[in-house]
């Protein structure tokens, strides 16, 4: 099994795949996807993590986040909303220590029940009942 981390495969944009870029990032469709058209956005510079980019990159990653939203929606009309998340760490679930956005589409039952949406990273924890005030 190959070290995607030794050569870093995101420091590759060739053997990553390009579906866009700019100056500072580009947006990769990702090898395991998660849901048809799920997307990596993934900043030029090796960087391990979200917190360490600079507020260009960050711009420059949102940009394009926003363009391969709309780019999926415009051929995709099953796609109804979104999941965006960064793993920053591996207890966290980062495998490629080089920082990347998910861009995640989601698609009416395509869960049973989409509560608590990104909590599900801890599966007890993502859903929950409101307390009334």
């Amino acid at each position: 099994m190959s070290d995607p981390n030794n050569p870093c495969l995101f420091c590759d944009i060739k053997k990553s795949g390009c579906a866009h870029q700019n100056n500072l990032a580009y947006a990769s469709y990702d090898s395991y996807p998660v849901s048809n058209h799920h997307c990596l956005i993934i900043p030029k510079r090796h960087v391990s993590n979200y917190f360490d980019l600079t507020n260009q990159e960050i711009i420059a990653c949102n940009d394009l986040i926003k363009l391969i939203k709309q780019e999926i929606l415009d051929k995709d009309k099953t796609v109804e909303a979104f999941n965006i998340g960064v793993n920053t760490g591996k207890i966290a679930g980062q495998s490629i220590m080089h920082c990347h956005i998910h861009l995640i589409p989601r698609r009416k039952g395509d869960v049973e029940n989409p509560q608590g949406g990104v909590r599900s990273v801890i599966p007890l924890k993502q859903h929950y009942t409101r307390k009334n005030k």
